[in-house]
């Protein structure tokens, strides 16, 4: 079975949290942006829905929303923004994929390099790391003392997942990306609460990492969470 991100995992619990709430607002709000230039209606736009989601799941104000939603059909002015992907090497050459969102790329990369840089990483070429994860969308499930599981896998074949995995919380179910809101739709008409729904890399292989790399790598991830344009980062480090 596929594991969960720990990474990924532990920097969004942390942005519901964080103090600095308009930072995370920030991020989210680009993200709206981005999904609402192929259509800003959310019923209708499967991608802006699911940004939508997590920001209201954030407490993100709804007039917040609504202009990011208008920045990205043109609306309002603001509206250049882009999505990156920055494939790097971490401490001891870790593979990372890092994605970002920005209005300003020469910034961003220079930033992430000085990130990278100063805690034993570097920037990689294009092609140099991607070919060692693979993209899926994931969902999920909250999980109960009562909850069946036998039920949940089946509500989740039955939608189309592609992997479950049953962590102490929850319960993550993988989808190909272009499957993400029709799976999350059928597990939800099954009567199953999503709590969170999303894309992200995996690493087609794990590697178990020395208590001293784990320490390097978490200081990294916290170091890139606090540029304001990276949305999420991930390795091929086992959780």
């Amino acid at each position: 079975m596929c594991g969960h991100n720990k990474w990924s995992q532990i920097k969004r619990q942390k942005g519901v949290n964080d103090a600095k709430r308009s930072k995370v607002f920030a991020k989210l709000g680009k993200l709206i942006t981005m999904a609402a230039k192929h259509g800003g209606e959310v019923e209708m736009n499967p991608t802006l829905k699911i940004a939508v989601d997590k920001a209201r799941q954030s407490n993100m104000p709804a007039d917040v929303i609504k202009k990011a939603i208008q920045k990205g059909t043109g609306e309002l002015a603001g509206g250049t923004i882009e999505e990156i992907l920055y494939e790097a090497y971490g401490p001891e050459g870790t593979p990372l994929i890092i994605e970002a969102t920005t209005d300003n790329n020469n910034r961003t990369v220079s930033e992430v390099k000085h990130i990278l840089s100063k805690n034993g990483g570097r920037l990689g070429e294009s092609g140099s790391v991607k070919w060692m994860f693979d993209r899926f969308g994931y969902a999920e499930i909250t999980r109960t003392a009562t909850m069946d599981m036998e039920m949940v896998e089946m509500a989740a074949i039955e939608a189309g997942a592609e992997d479950i995995s049953a962590l102490d919380s929850v319960v993550v179910v993988y989808m190909k990306p272009e499957d993400l809101y029709q799976v999350k739709s059928e597990i939800e008409k099954q009567g199953f609460e999503i709590s969170e729904s999303g894309f992200e890399w995996k690493a087609k292989e794990k590697v178990k990492a020395s208590e001293e790399l784990v320490g390097k790598i978490d200081a990294l991830f916290d170091a890139l969470d606090e540029q304001e344009d990276v949305n999420e980062v991930y390795s091929n480090l086992e959780d």
